[in-house]
């Protein structure tokens, strides 16, 4: 019952098939704003659940335009090949991030997060 507004950035949790493609299951994340992080208001949806992420280090790549699966899928195939066979990185998923509402046309921000181990 409590309106938090839009917060940035969306997260999406994708788990790539062997292709590269994202498999069928994806997790949309928000950030819950500062306001409410020590005492998030309870969901009444079910589906909806309260995480909290850990500390992590990440690779990080960052790209502009609307962003949909092609191009996330493609930018963590650069990512990948940029950070080589010596990084050590979780490869059962990556995040991909949106900072800018639908309605920005310009200067918008996305990027793709490989998690170190």
């Amino acid at each position: 019952g409590v309106g938090m507004g839009m917060t940035a950035p969306v997260s999406i949790t994708a788990f790539p098939a062997e292709d590269g493609s994202f498999q069928q299951k994806v997790k949309v994340s928000l950030r819950i704003p500062s306001q409410f992080q020590d005492n998030p208001p309870c969901p009444t949806d079910e589906s909806i659940k309260i995480e909290e992420r850990q500390e992590m280090t990440i690779y990080s790549t960052q790209f502009g335009g609307y962003a949909k699966e092609a191009d996330y899928v493609n930018y963590a195939a650069k990512l990948k090949a940029a950070l080589g066979s010596d990084a050590a990185y979780r490869k059962d998923f990556y995040f991909c991030n949106g900072y800018d509402p639908p309605m920005k046309p310009y200067g918008r921000r996305n990027e793709v997060w490989f998690v170190k181990e």
